[in-house]
């Protein structure tokens, strides 16, 4: 049994026999581990002494969340172009379903045009929690966070518009990228987060410019809910979101992290 170190990359992936397993990225190499993911939360690592590359692999969105919570408007400038309000004092909060989720090199399936006509998306910076939280104080919320991960919140800006909540907009199967890996023992408060369509920059901000911290949101949504090992919390997302189509390629990357990369359909 070994300790997890501070700072390490943590994939989950599929082999070529179907068998999930969670592992720690060397680079071109993944470390393949027995642990699950509660061994992995409580640091504590069982290499199983088998090397995989990538290229056999399919990863998979990094963990298998029991909620996915989303606090939007948390950048001033994207409130403003999504016609939301601009410096809370309180977060906006909303729930993607599981059924949203797909990992790095997913398909982002376009809803029929009489359901939506404005697809977007979103780059976000996303906590995954480590252990059982209620009632956390903010002093203490980081230490509730195992790691910090990808998600790339895809958006019936349409939708969201007219509904009077965000269900239906936020909502559609595979409107949910997530990963590539977790990325343990970073600061989620400084973080750049670029984001591409077609390889061109349509977003390039920074968790240090959002409204509410990072530690107060956790501890404001963990008065309402318990956070559970898994969960994912996404932070919101900096300016510049704007319509995708069939046939676009979209990365968001953030420091420290890696690229989240998905194709549209």
């Amino acid at each position: 049994m070994h300790v997890l170190q501070k700072t390490q990359k943590i994939v989950r992936y599929q082999n070529q026999n179907g068998k999930v397993y969670y592992g720690i990225d060397e680079g071109e190499v993944i470390l393949q581990l027995s642990s699950n993911f509660t061994e992995l939360v409580s640091r504590q690592i069982k290499y199983d002494g088998i090397e995989v590359k990538y290229k056999d692999v399919k990863v998979l969105e990094p963990v298998e969340p029991s909620k996915i919570v989303n606090f939007g408007w948390t950048y001033t400038e994207h409130a403003k172009e999504t016609g939301g309000k601009a410096n809370l004092k309180e977060p906006f909060l909303f729930l993607k379903p599981l059924s949203s989720l797909i990992p790095d090199k997913g398909t982002i399936f376009l809803p029929p045009s009489h359901l939506t006509k404005q697809v977007e998306f979103e780059g976000e910076v996303a906590l995954v929690i480590g252990k059982r939280g209620k009632n956390i104080k903010e002093e203490d919320a980081l230490n509730y966070v195992f790691g910090c991960t990808i998600l790339n919140d895809i958006t019936a800006r349409d939708l969201t518009k007219t509904d009077p909540q965000f269900t239906r907009g936020k909502g559609f199967d595979t409107f949910g990228p997530l990963g590539p890996c977790i990325v343990t023992g970073i600061d989620p408060s400084n973080l750049r987060i670029v984001t591409t369509l077609n390889g061109d920059v349509v977003q390039d901000g920074n968790t240090s410019q959002m409204s509410l911290t990072i530690p107060y949101l956790i501890s404001w949504v963990s008065q309402i809910m318990t956070l559970e090992p898994g969960d994912i919390l996404a932070t919101g997302s900096p300016s510049g979101s704007c319509p995708m189509n069939s046939g676009d390629v979209v990365v968001v990357e953030v420091e420290k992290i890696g690229k989240l990369c998905n194709y549209v359909q």
